[in-house]
């Protein structure tokens, strides 16, 4: 999984992205992705404070008020039931710049691109070997770039019979662990352009493995609607109950628990507009 499936959210976003105005597409964006961001992750630190103690253990967060820095910085800083919280406000940024750009070059295939692109990704790799710190994620932000770009270009590509070769073979290559995986939180990316094209190789092949089954995928439909609770809320289920449930209990309650969680908040148009 380590091997595409955050670079998978990332080029989905770059598929689905068109030029916006910047400032209405910015606004939007930072209150529509931060104020869930916000709301789930108060409710979690609140969480933790009593399901913590209950176990006999001290909550992840009990040096107040220095802990609330470390909330703030997020990103790198925050671990275990929280980890995946530096994942929004690193796509927000990273769909915030490409917008922008694309407002000033709506062809992903402008020359102008390829140009900018080149001390993008050098910027990328360089960053990651330098530092680990990564206050709300910003750390991953250019290869969050590029991976936007590269979806945005596939929009306008489309698939060929040819491509299953090549696109097989270099993701069949990631899958093995031939290539080293990727640890996109710490920017982390393996061997230069073959771990993540790797990863590229995969998601496409399964973009077009969804363009075959989605006649019949109402139900995945429905679950993919509430991706958002299910992502926030997963690794705080797995985190809590890994000592007292096999995989599979977990897997099933990791995500049908958020997934009833977000039926419950649509029921609801105020809850709706706060928390999705």
């Amino acid at each position: 999984m380590y091997s595409f499936h955050m670079p998978l959210f990332f080029l989905l976003s770059g598929l689905l992205s068109r030029p916006q105005p910047v400032g209405r597409f910015t606004m939007r964006q930072i209150v529509g992705q931060m104020r869930p961001y916000a709301l789930f992750l108060l409710f979690l630190i609140l969480a933790d404070q009593i399901i913590e103690p209950l176990k006999g253990n001290r909550p992840i967060f009990h040096q107040w008020p220095q802990d609330i820095g470390v909330i703030l910085l997020g990103g790198g800083w925050l671990r275990g039931p929280y980890t995946i919280f530096w994942f929004v406000p690193c796509l927000m940024v990273a769909r915030i710049a490409f917008n922008a750009m694309l407002q000033l070059w709506p062809d992903p295939f402008d020359r102008r691109w390829a140009l900018m692109l080149l001390p993008v990704l050098l910027l990328a790799y360089g960053l990651g070997q330098w530092t680990q710190a990564s206050p709300l994620g910003l750390l991953t932000v250019p290869m969050a770039f590029i991976l936007l770009w590269v979806g945005s270009i596939w929009s306008h590509i489309g698939w060929r019979p040819w491509m299953v070769l090549p696109l097989g073979l270099l993701a069949a290559a990631g899958l093995a662990g031939r290539f080293p995986t990727l640890n996109m939180k710490a920017a982390d990316y393996g061997w230069p352009l073959l771990s993540i094209g790797a990863a590229i190789a995969t998601s496409l092949l399964l973009f077009r493995l969804c363009a075959h089954v989605a006649s019949a995928a109402g139900p995945l439909a429905t679950i993919g609607r509430a991706s958002l609770t299910i992502m926030y809320l997963h690794v705080a289920i797995i985190h809590y109950l890994s000592p007292y449930l096999g995989k599979g209990a977990l897997l099933v309650l990791a995500l049908l628990a958020p997934f009833a969680l977000d039926r419950l908040v649509r029921l609801s148009p105020r809850a709706t507009r706060w928390l999705l």
